[in-house]
């Protein structure tokens, strides 16, 4: 039987905003069909345009309010939103964190789970966070520049003010765009395959200040290479390393497996939770230190730990997580895949003189596996996974291992669900409240920390 959707693209409908997704888009309801549009807050009564119907969704634009919530932010840069930079910052900042909140609950609601999920934890200063950007290059009426990229699509936005980024990483990629111009190298041409730079990385350090400048290339040298880079280090005094990554493939990944450093060092050092780690232009480093202290210190707490608990650290990374556990625990394994990751990770621990952590290139659940086999009998596990959540089979190897506790820190609320699921079936209950820590304001995504207790 054909379903008949109760819309028609280009209809006009007067609506009242039920909800916002996860995405941040409101949700109207039109015979139990929902339409999703941009830039509409629950409880604002909007005329709306349709301009998409799918099967059982479309998607709508707001044509005129007759109703706003009081939670709407007027004065916003809809550049922002065009480009994804900032979606939500159209939405009171104690309005995304409830949001943020909510989505959590409503998840676990409506996979029957029974939780408890705190108040978010926000920031003081909920913009300029961002102590890391990578910018595409590319020319606009003619002219060489660096911006975002429009949602959906590969049209460059030129910009200058990124809104959630360190206003210094900003001022860096101006300048290094200046330059890029006035030696005329050519920005990539990604339709004929042309041109030389493709992006700009900028890292910074939150404490140190140490800032890093990538040059991501299609070519193994740049034009005016030497000239350039002097002219870098001398308009921005704070580079302490200049790196040319080459990329010469066809593709949307931004960085190739060629690196070298034109000036300076190889990484550059910022502290975390007391710590000195060294950071690379490939390491994987939490783009927003503030938070990143309150989410591990979150971690850390609920696991419990009173210096004498083994503690394995999946997906370690450079090892933030595993080494603030350190601090705290007898002795901390950590694992990661990606090798240069673990090299990384290994000299954060002579850094800081700790000498109670191990660290493994493996995948997790292998390692684990081989950990069991050579006797190691963790206390706790925590788990840090990408977007993805965690693989079924590390869900086994963890519960295997017959750890009290599994501190699961997580950056997408679905794949949360879904894996404490797992570990429900496997003999682990939620122990007290799911902790949301706000990690990317003036956008929907949320981090959390949730604490599995096994049930004896």
């Amino acid at each position: 039987m054909k379903i008949k959707a109760p819309v028609t693209k280009n209809e006009r409908l007067d609506v009242t905003i039920a909800d916002l997704t996860y995405q941040g888009m409101g949700v109207a309801k039109v015979d139990d069909f929902s339409l999703f549009v941009e830039n509409a807050l629950p409880g604002e009564q909007v005329t709306i345009q349709v301009t998409k119907v799918q099967k059982h969704y479309g998607f709508a634009r707001v044509v005129a309010w007759q109703t706003k919530s009081p939670d709407r932010v007027e004065d916003v840069d809809k550049t922002y939103r065009q480009t994804g930079i900032a979606p939500l910052q159209h939405l009171a900042y104690p309005a995304q964190l409830k949001f943020k909140q909510h989505q959590i609950a409503e998840l676990f609601n409506k996979a029957h789970i029974d939780v408890t999920v705190a108040p978010t934890l926000g920031m003081t200063h909920p913009t300029q966070y961002r102590n890391k950007a990578q910018v595409p290059v590319r020319m606009v009426k003619g002219q060489l520049e660096t911006g975002f990229y429009r949602q959906h699509s590969h049209e460059l936005i030129p910009l200058t003010d990124f809104y959630i980024q360190d206003p210094e990483i900003d001022k860096a990629i101006v300048k290094v765009r200046d330059l890029l111009r006035q030696f005329e190298i050519p920005a990539y041409d990604e339709i004929n395959d042309k041109g030389v730079i493709r992006n700009v990385m900028v890292r910074r350090g939150d404490y140190s200040h140490e800032m890093m400048i990538v040059l991501i290339s299609r070519q193994q040298k740049l034009p005016s290479q030497a000239q350039l880079v002097e002219q870098i280090h001398a308009a921005l005094p704070e580079v302490t390393s200049i790196i040319l990554n080459v990329n010469a493939k066809r593709t949307n990944v931004i960085m190739g497996n060629v690196t070298r450093v034109l000036y300076g060092k190889p990484t550059i050092e910022d502290t975390l939770m007391g710590l000195t780690f060294a950071i690379s232009s490939r390491s994987f480093y939490q783009v927003n230190p503030q938070q990143t202290e309150k989410l591990y210190q979150m971690a850390i707490d609920k696991a419990g730990l009173t210096g004498n608990e083994t503690v394995i650290d999946a997906y370690c990374g450079i090892g933030t997580i595993s080494l603030a556990l350190a601090k705290h625990a007898k002795q901390v394994y950590g694992v990661e895949i990606v090798p240069e990751a673990i090299e990384d990770a290994k000299i954060n621990a002579q850094k800081n003189h700790l000498t109670n952590v191990e660290f493994a290139v493996n995948k997790a659940e292998d390692q684990m596996a081989q950990w069991q086999e050579a006797g190691v009998k963790p206390d706790v596990i925590v788990v840090d996974p990408p977007r993805k959540g965690l693989a079924p089979s590390l869900i086994d190897s963890a519960a295997q291992m017959g750890p009290k506790k599994v501190v699961y820190v997580s950056c997408n609320p679905a794949t949360l669900v879904r894996d404490v699921a797992h570990f429900q079936e496997l003999g682990y209950a939620i122990d007290g409240d799911i902790q949301p820590v706000d990690q990317f304001p003036q956008t929907p995504h949320v981090e959390s920390v949730t604490v599995l207790k096994r049930v004896d």
